[in-house]
């Protein structure tokens, strides 16, 4: 489980709850209508937007943002250098016993590709085009809350609108005002909150997810093709080990000049 993502909404929803409890009644800031027209608005605009077969991997995608099953560069390099020195010990059929015992179907399949003595610029279109069908298969998943929180929002004003147009029906009734001024604050506040706290900080979270992935995928294509050239394993490991810096800076989000900084101290 990604405990950032957890401890952040838990932490962001009980200062909200513990603020407005600090103020007043919980109660006065719950209303069914503002949640019908936000939330229910949101999911409504996303139908139209996307078709039915992706709408239904949302969820999946949601666990997908709150998993924390992530493969370790260092690992995927280790596993690379081996079969390299694999490679050049007992040649590339060697390789095809050991690929089974991989977890990751990508590398697998890479490695087979090797073993049966594909043209190393096919296996490179073939693994290249198999990344760039995941890249967009996940910017579609990351675009439906990137639209869940453009959309919660617009439908908060289009609820004060609402509210506001009841109040104005009102005007001679001033005992019956506070239905509509409910409405009409509580839905601005519900789709504010739901961008900011829930729909965008996912999206940006599933956007960190696929970067690192596709980092590994292209560390795993590099790895791949030096294994089929029959490189050096302390080549193809240096090779490989250029790649981590990047890693670092899309995982841990430090600057470039920061990497840079700790390889040369630590050089």
């Amino acid at each position: 489980m990604d405990v950032s993502l957890v401890l952040g909404l838990l932490i962001g929803i009980g200062l909200l709850i513990g603020s407005i409890v600090v103020q007043g009644p919980l109660g006065a800031f719950w209303d069914l209508s503002s949640v019908m027209i936000t939330i229910g608005g949101s999911i409504a605009a996303l139908m139209v937007n996307f078709p039915l077969a992706e709408l239904a991997r949302i969820w999946a995608i949601f666990k997908i943002a709150l998993a924390n099953q992530e493969h370790d560069p260092h690992e995927i390099i280790e596993t690379l250098v081996r079969f390299a020195e694999v490679s050049r010990r007992e040649g590339l059929l060697a390789l095809e016993e050991r690929s089974q015992e991989l977890d990751d179907p990508f590398l697998q399949k890479g490695i087979q590709l090797v073993v049966d003595g594909t043209d190393p610029e096919l296996v490179r279109s073939i693994l290249e085009f198999e990344l760039a069908y995941m890249e967009e298969r996940h910017d579609v998943g990351r675009q439906m809350f990137e639209q869940l929180g453009a959309y919660s929002p617009a439908f908060g004003m289009i609820g004060t609108l609402i509210g506001l147009i009841m109040m104005l029906q009102q005007l001679d009734d001033p005992s019956s005002l506070g239905g509509g001024m409910a409405v009409a604050l509580s839905t601005t506040l519900y789709g504010v909150v739901l961008a900011n706290l829930v729909f965008l900080p996912i999206a940006g979270k599933l956007k960190i997810k696929s970067d690192k992935e596709i980092l590994i995928k292209e560390i795993m294509i590099e790895g791949i093709l030096s294994i089929r050239a029959g490189e050096n394993p302390r080549i193809v490991e240096e090779k490989l080990k250029a790649f981590l810096p990047r890693y670092r800076i899309i995982a841990h989000g430090e600057t470039y000049e920061q990497v840079v900084e700790e390889v040369r101290t630590s050089a």
